[in-house]
């Protein structure tokens, strides 16, 4: 096993041949820290949790997709836009590849759904969903309607702080992720993205009301979140999915 790649703010590399194209807008990043043990058995074939200073974390991420475009061509304006709102966890491979692993991907658009679930098997999940900005807050909702359990919801609601210059350790660790890894077309792989350096503000929380990460398999947080982040987003590249080794065992 390679030790895991350096964190960088930047890609490490271009994605050269994008299989889709779209913008993140208007993120709430909320994270809570999780022992890698309970973690580990939930993330996929080949991976394990990836540690900061001996710690994983869970996070809560809200946002707008925008403009979704396949193979390189225009972002779709009605069904390529639409809130999401993701539970993820942070993993690493037998190449030392970091990224993420989605336990949940709530989105307020059904076609989107159906051709995440059936193309990429990502746990999409179909919801009622808003994201209103008032000035310097922006407050998102979200409740389940399919396939379940149907109900779960949140409500997040994030006053944007004063930009960030130079983001701790921690908070690259925690947004600066280069790629997914999950199961592609009947196997196993890692699907790397490109974007600009994250423009990142301190986050002050008003509200917090969910019960996702529960639904999707986790522990529940215990208190209060150890990372409130803010940023008004990136236009984004994703590559082809790459098949992943499989030699880590998971426990």
């Amino acid at each position: 096993m390679q030790p895991p790649a350096a964190v960088t703010p930047d890609a490490p590399g271009p994605v050269r041949s994008a299989l889709l194209t779209q913008q993140w807008l208007d993120l709430c990043f909320v994270h809570w820290a999780v022992a890698p043990e309970a973690v580990a058995p939930l993330l996929p074939r080949g991976t394990l949790p990836d540690v900061h200073e001996g710690r994983t974390y869970v996070g809560l991420v809200a946002f707008r997709m925008h403009r979704v475009g396949w193979l390189g061509l225009p972002g779709v304006p009605y069904l390529g836009s639409f809130p999401e709102t993701n539970v993820r966890l942070y993993s690493v491979d037998a190449d030392g590849r970091r990224g993420v692993v989605f336990r949940s991907m709530d989105a307020s658009r059904l076609i989107p759904v159906l051709m995440g679930r059936a193309g990429f098997r990502l746990p999409y999940l179909w919801a009622r969903m808003s994201v209103r900005a008032d000035g310097d807050t922006v407050a998102y909702r979200s409740a389940r309607r399919w396939p379940g359990p149907r109900g779960a919801s949140s409500r997040i609601v994030v006053r944007r702080g004063e930009r960030i210059g130079e983001p701790t350790a921690l908070e690259h660790f925690l947004t600066a992720r280069w790629g997914m890894h999950n199961a592609f077309f009947g196997g196993a792989a890692y699907l790397a993205n490109q974007h600009p350096r994250w423009p990142l503000y301190r986050g002050d929380l008003l509200v917090c009301e969910e019960d996702l990460i529960a639904a999707a398999g986790l522990p529940a947080p215990a208190g209060a979140p150890v990372s409130v982040l803010y940023s008004p987003g990136v236009p984004v590249r994703l590559g082809r999915p790459a098949r992943r080794p499989a030699g880590i065992p998971t426990p």
